[in-house]
This record gives C-alpha cells, structure tokens and sequence, in this order.
C-alpha cells in the first residue's frame, strides 16, 4: 500500500499547471513489458472483498469441465471481484451479509493496488486452477461513457469493461497533456477513471486555448483495451499515458496519507505552473472491447 499513499499528494497537482497537446511523429518504440503495465495500474486502489486474518479471496468458481473429463480440469476458474468504488464493495458485502450471513460474517472489504492484482493474475493465468479478476466499473461512469458514445454518433447500448476517459483538444484532437513536478519536464497524459474529472481538464484547456476550444472533446475507452494496446502497440507516447483514479478512490489516499505516521509533520505538495510546451498530435482512437 505504501506506493499508492505516496501518489496522494501528485494526484492533487492536476488542474494546476499548463495544459499542451501531444505530438510524437513517426518516432517508433517497444511495446510495454508486463512489468511496465503493473508499475502503471500500481498507483490505483481498487477494492475487494476478503477475510483479513487469512487473506483469503471471496470467489465464485466456474467449472468448465466437459463430460466430466479430470484432465480438463485446468480449465477450472475461480473468479474473484474487483471494485472500483469503495462503497460499491461495501454495498456487495452488506448484500452477502444479508443473503449469505455464513459467509459475509468473515469477510471486510480491502483496498488493493491494481497493479499488484494484476501481476497475481497474470502469474496465475498458466495454473490448473486459473484465478479471474473481474473488475467492477462504477455504473455512473459506464452511463457517461455510452452517453458520450452517443453525442459522437455511435450507437452502443452496453459498454463492456472499465470506461475511463481521455482530453483531446487542438487542431487535430491531439491527446491534452500536463506536466507532474515528479516527473520532470514530461509530459503526461493522464486517463481518468472518472468522465467528471476529463471535463474539467477539457474545461481548463479550453480557458487557456480559447482558440482551440470547438475542436476539443473527451474520447472514450476502456481499461481492458489500453492494457492490451499498451502490450501489443510500439507507439512511444503510450510511456506517457498516466491513469487517474476517481475522486473518491483520491479521497482513500488522503485519508490513508493524513493517517500515515511518516506524513503527519510533512508539508503539503504544490502545483507547478510552469507550462507545457504546445504540441500537436492527431491520436488515433484505441476504444477496445474486451471479449
């Protein structure tokens, strides 16, 4: 958990500095190790639901044995839920509590770094017994994502995955940047978990690029698909996609920050109002489905 209370503090710089649009060229790049993916979903909390003495996961196991064949039985699968929300963690539980008293008795709900469940999950995914992590989207959030779908011409009626969203903005809807003290000079692109928090980054790029402000819009993916891209693309400005978690998974790492002994006496991070060089970028969209 340490990693995750120290990305508190960052997460409160967005929407203070300059914000720019991304160009790259024809530059060329290797596409991210699995390592790379699991030190980028590090930084987000998720949450499940598990025995806190023995760690144990709360699953649902699906057995895809055919004609009752033992040699089939690696295509065992437990699956195991993952929350975006804290409180829809806590709903399903209490639900459980209801329906299941037996088993919902042992169980709390406890954060979790995605990156962490991720690496689990993909060094289990060759074993006779597969753990599955199926990951909860906010359902406010999937109703944003379709309705944004809908204003640029498409017609879904489901969203399947975890919606997240992206600023685009400039003469050829490049992807809209930001820079992080942290990092340095780079420039980030951040991918909000939350529709809310991508408008009011589309909001204060349209205050500072008046100019640019028809040309500017929110693009629609999902979590799925821009794990997959960032495996399977050699495109370089992928390195700088930074996920944001939602406000209410920021408000958990405040509150987890505020309580940790090493941050009692320690003074609050500021923004950096240096700007961003002005780049331009036509991004392809990457809207993946997961199947």
């Amino acid at each position: 958990m340490k990693s995750i209370v120290r990305w508190g503090a960052t997460l409160g710089l967005i929407g203070s500095t300059l914000l720019s649009t991304l160009f790259v060229g024809n530059l060329r790049a290797l596409a991210l190790t699995q390592e790379e993916i699991v030190q980028k979903l590090r930084p987000i909390p998720v949450f499940i639901v598990a025995n806190p003495q023995s760690g144990e996961l709360l699953v649902g196991r699906v057995n895809n044995q055919q004609g009752g064949n033992a040699a089939n039985a690696q295509n065992n699968v437990s699956v195991a839920r993952i929350f975006v929300s804290q409180q829809d963690a806590e709903a399903f539980l209490n639900k459980l509590r209801t329906e299941r008293p037996e088993l919902g008795r042992n169980m709390q709900v406890i954060p979790r770094s995605l990156g962490e469940l991720y690496q689990r999950a993909q060094e289990n995914k060759n074993q006779s017994e597969r753990l599955v992590f199926d990951v909860v989207p906010v359902q406010q959030q999937v109703d944003s994502a379709l309705a944004l779908l809908r204003q640029s011409g498409q017609q879904d009626k489901n969203f399947e995955g975890v919606p997240l969203f992206i600023a685009r903005g400039g003469p050829d809807k490049g992807y809209i940047t930001m820079q992080v003290p942290e990092m340095g000079e780079q420039q980030i692109i951040p991918v909000f978990f939350s529709k809310e928090d991508a408008q009011n980054m589309l909001n204060q790029f349209k205050q500072q690029n008046p100019q640019q402000a028809s040309n500017a819009d929110i693009q629609v993916v999902n979590l799925e698909g821009v794990i997959q891209t960032l495996l399977s693309k050699n495109d370089p400005w992928l390195n700088q996609l930074m996920l944001v978690p939602p406000p209410e998974a920021r408000q958990f790492l405040r509150s987890l920050q505020q309580s940790s002994p090493q941050n009692q006496n320690r003074p609050a991070n500021r923004g950096n109002n240096a700007p961003a060089r002005n780049n331009n970028q036509s991004a392809p969209a990457n809207r993946q489905q997961n199947r």
